[in-house]
């Protein structure tokens, strides 16, 4: 049994993924682009892989492939109709990083809501040991307490935020971009009633055509002036150029991305312009990656393949 494992750096090299040695012979590749695939799984049995393309034409000549773990929830690098077409199963992780892109949703949306980042400032610039009053308010911030929060996508990580937001005092309201959504705990409402009366809108959805683009200069401008928006979902959900129009133009309070049109960002980023970031909070696609989530996704990824070579596999998506 050969397991190649095209894309180690994805879970951190913090993280052991000395457990795959156990199924058979494991080739380890940092990172790998679409050209240098095919000649890496050519004598593959299982693939591991997050970010590159899995399909026919790095996949022809891998005549020994018959499962492909997939290092993450999202597929959407895998031709999964060529998968079928081949036989070759493909699985995902699911529910690994619940706790922990919750948890970065709330340290966003209090960063940008509390203006931590100004208030920090003044005190290690030294203007606080230096004025006479036992207190500062130079930016004006409220609470969470009364608001409302609104959410696209009310899956299991939608509900967890959702949950905490309540905790909070919040009325949550959420949107379904699919009009599948099966969730009768919170209130669901159309689109534009979540643009309208949001006072977070935190985006947790994945990347469909009904999603792409989502978020843009005609839903900000539908939006409160004091709101913010937390995208922890997908990149291209929002449209970047539009989010910085609207910034500019304070049709909106203030946003936390994650994630981002182009990973990594491209170095010309109109995003980049915005430096002040009580307007606009920019971490680099980590929201899910707590040492606990990247251990468990090897853990689980091992359960996967332990599953399949028992004749039951589990966390199939194809």
């Amino acid at each position: 049994m050969k397991i190649v494992v095209l894309d180690r750096s994805s879970v951190g090299e913090d993280v052991s993924v000395a457990p795959f040695e156990k199924y058979g012979e494991v080739a380890l590749y940092s990172n790998t682009v679409a050209a240098e695939a095919p000649e890496r799984v050519k004598d593959a049995d299982i693939i591991v892989v997050n970010k590159t393309p899995m399909n026919e034409s790095t996949l022809s000549g891998a005549q020994n492939v018959r499962l492909i773990c997939e290092f993450a929830t999202g597929f959407d690098n895998i031709d999964l109709d060529y998968c079928r077409s081949r036989g070759i199963t493909v699985v995902n992780v699911r529910n690994y990083s619940t706790a922990v892109v919750a948890q970065h949703t709330f340290a966003m949306a209090l960063y940008l809501l509390e203006k931590l980042r100004y208030y920090d400032d003044y005190v290690k610039n030294g203007v606080y040991a230096s004025q006479n009053s036992f207190s500062h308010f130079g930016r004006t911030f409220q609470e969470l307490d009364g608001k409302t929060w609104g959410i696209v996508g009310m899956g299991t990580i939608g509900r967890k935020v959702a949950s905490i937001a309540q905790a909070f005092g919040c009325r949550v309201i959420f949107y379904s971009a699919s009009g599948k959504s099966s969730c009768t705990e919170y209130e669901r409402v159309d689109f534009d009633t979540l643009l309208a009366q949001s006072d977070v809108l935190s985006l947790h959805c994945p990347l469909s055509d009904r999603t792409r683009g989502l978020i843009d200069l005609s839903a900000m401008k539908k939006m409160k002036s004091s709101a913010i928006l937390i995208n922890v979902a997908r990149g291209p959900v929002v449209k970047e150029a539009d989010l910085c129009t609207a910034l500019r133009e304070e049709r909106i309070a203030g946003a936390g991305l994650d994630v981002l049109e182009k990973e990594p960002m491209v170095p010309d980023s109109p995003l980049l312009e915005f430096q002040d970031s009580t307007k606009l909070l920019i971490t680099p696609h980590m929201a899910w990656a707590s040492l606990e989530a990247r251990t468990r996704v090897v853990t689980e990824t091992c359960k996967n393949i332990e599953a399949f070579l028992a004749g039951e596999p589990r966390n199939v998506v194809s």
